[in-house]
């Protein structure tokens, strides 16, 4: 295994991460619409609890990357709004785009897009 092989992340987490995706995707739409309709009506605690159901574990997975920093759950306490959700969200959805930026790259061997994991690592052609 070579030195950097060990931050790549595993096929399970990719595996997570793609379902986490189309999760935060569907949330970040929805709350989008919410707030188009009424940008400072506060959520309910059952809304804040479902979408950290989802960022939570997005947020673990993430936990290595430069943008783990940027990455907040909701909190319950402060009730926040559908246009402080909304922001919250574009925030994981830009941090995910750089972490498939970051693993999802060109085979040069396969001459593919695929992912670059711990089990299956991206080999670099040497000149």
């Amino acid at each position: 295994m070579k030195k950097n092989e060990s931050n790549l992340p595993s096929n399970a987490e990719v595996n997570q991460f793609l379902m986490l995706r189309e999760l935060v995707t569907g949330l970040y739409d929805e709350m989008k619409d919410f707030a188009k309709k009424s940008a400072n009506e506060t959520l309910n605690e059952f809304k804040i609890k479902s979408l950290n159901r989802v960022l939570s574990p997005l947020k673990e997975l993430m936990k290595d990357q430069p943008t783990a920093l940027f990455l907040d759950v909701l909190d319950e306490s402060s009730l926040p709004t559908n246009s402080d959700v909304v922001i919250i969200l574009s925030q994981y959805l830009t941090a995910m785009q750089n972490y498939e930026d970051r693993y999802y790259r060109l085979d040069s061997f396969k001459h593919k897009k695929r992912w670059n994991t711990k089990e299956d690592p991206i080999e670099t052609k040497k000149y």
